[in-house]
């Protein structure tokens, strides 16, 4: 398919959105810089003529403020980095606590010997752990890319090999120092990680390896450190969840298009942007089938967003039925794309050094049966940048705000890079790790893809298929690693 590329934004147009979004700030879940974006993209559609719709929610909301730490010596403090505050652990007031710290060698459970005192807990890279048991791939273009046969980094460490703050604070832990290891300190700097949990209770940060060995030092000596927390606590913060709608030539059916507009940095979360560009170059036009263009937040504070689910779009979901599930006279949504993550370079550690590694980060893309996978690579004819694999859902698990779509049986193309930089913040947005011309190719795949699901009859869409279970299948370079096993899901 090809698309008029005189209606569709230019790279300066791309760029001058790119920089108008980090111009915000960072957009945590209810921030000012979340409220401000949400705003302008609202008005940004009201200018192209479209009707919004919102939702709005009331959480309790957390904020770091002001970080320090440091080791207390009779000849003189000796300051250490925090790379970053745990979200929603807890806090401290402004002079902090100065407690010994204890190295705990059981970050799960054996925090007894730190009663009273700091905790310092150790959390390595994933890097034993096999990637198929959470990813099985369908395919990849060029034909030799593949999901690493070890999945590692700070995101999905932090989700797996975490520390329980909880079972620390029940000990009486006063506070905990985590440590990133394996890791480099330009990787782990900044990582708003792990963003999954309800608040803990308890002040914890980040360290990077090299610091946490003079921590580990310091608590052999059993010198006393001091640590600050400050942050802001708000109850019954809003934010908020919108949408819009581009009426098609039949209004029984839909496409949905969704992503979410909280985020820390260029790339988490730009795919609002993306969809701006959609909107833009689909106004004048009368689809064949309704577009609902979602905006959803709560991504980066799921506990409180999250609707039997673990992603954000699930709430929306439940709120409006009527608009995707056909029952009783409701829109049936006959497909979904979801779009986050564009223009992703691949950085990584090789050999100690944060440094970048390919040009392109891999593009995973899930999708949700063989048609629409179909209809995904025929979207990708004429690209110049592209490196990707399409995955199925597997054990439970499908990263991104496409699964809640995935899980209520819409069959998605959904985009979902995952860098080892996605969660971090920094200065620049991160964007000396962004590619433009990448961002906007991989945008026109993605409203062409609309494109194609628009016009292909909802019997050849078909179905999605369900949730794969025990070994995933990886590509050439990943080492298939067995077959998988389907089993019915219930949604």
């Amino acid at each position: 398919m090809e698309l008029d590329l005189n209606r569709f934004w230019s790279r300066e147009a791309l760029l001058a959105e790119m920089e108008t979004m980090n111009g915000f700030g960072t957009r945590l879940t209810g921030a000012k810089g979340q409220t401000d974006f949400v705003r302008y993209l609202r008005k940004r559609i009201e200018d192209m003529g479209l009707m919004t719709y919102s939702d709005l929610y009331s959480f309790d909301r957390w904020e770091a403020k002001r970080t320090s730490l440091k080791i207390c010596r009779a000849d003189g403090d000796e300051e250490i980095e925090v790379t970053s505050p745990w979200p929603y652990s807890g806090e401290t007031g402004p002079l902090g606590l100065t407690e010994e710290i204890v190295e705990v060698a059981d970050k799960r459970l054996g925090y007894l010997p730190a009663r009273g005192k700091i905790a310092l807990v150790t959390v390595s890279d994933l890097g034993s752990i096999p990637s198929n048991i959470a990813f099985n791939q369908r395919r990849a273009f060029p034909e030799d890319v593949s999901i690493p046969a070890f999945y590692k980094g700070p995101v999905a460490t932090s989700f797996v090999n975490i520390p329980f703050l909880g079972v620390a604070k029940a000990a009486g832990v006063k506070a905990v120092v985590c440590v990133w290891k394996g890791m480099s300190r330009e990787m782990v700097r900044g990582q708003y990680l792990p963003f999954i949990l309800e608040y803990q209770g308890i002040p914890a940060l980040w360290v990077c390896e090299e610091d946490g060995e003079k921590l580990r030092q310091a608590a052999k000596e059993k010198a006393k450190v001091n640590l600050v927390l400050e942050a802001s606590r708000e109850k019954n913060a809003q934010s908020e969840s919108f949408y819009a709608v581009l009426r098609g030539k039949r209004t029984d059916e839909a496409i949905i298009i969704n992503t979410h507009t909280d985020g820390v940095n260029c790339v988490e979360e730009n795919g609002p942007i993306a969809m701006l560009a959609m909107l833009d170059y689909l106004k004048d036009t009368q689809p064949e089938r309704t577009l609902i263009f979602v905006f959803v937040t709560g991504h980066f504070r799921l506990p409180a967003f999250k609707q039997n689910d673990i992603q954000a779009t699930s709430k929306w979901l439940k709120n409006h039925r009527d608009l995707w599930d056909g029952r009783s006279g409701h829109i049936k949504a006959v497909a979904g794309v979801s779009v986050e993550h564009f223009g992703c370079t691949e950085w990584k550690d090789a050999d100690g050094v944060y440094t970048q590694t390919n040009p392109i980060d891999i593009e995973i893309v899930y999708t949700g049966n063989k048609a629409v996978d179909d209809i995904y690579y025929r979207a990708l004819e004429g690209r110049t940048k592209v490196r990707t694999v399409t995955l199925r859902g597997h054990n439970i698990l499908h990263f991104g705000e496409g699964q809640p779509l995935f899980n209520v049986g819409i069959p998605q193309i959904a985009l979902v890079a995952a860098p080892d930089y996605l969660t971090a913040m920094a200065d620049d947005h991160q964007m000396s790790k962004f590619d433009l011309d990448l961002m906007h190719e991989q945008v026109q795949t993605f409203l062409k893809v609309v494109l194609l699901l628009d016009e292909t009859p909802t019997k050849e869409i078909g179905r999605t298929e369900p949730y794969t279970f025990v070994w995933g299948m990886l590509g050439k370079k990943g080492r298939t690693q067995g077959e998988a096993k389907s089993v019915e899901s219930e949604a």
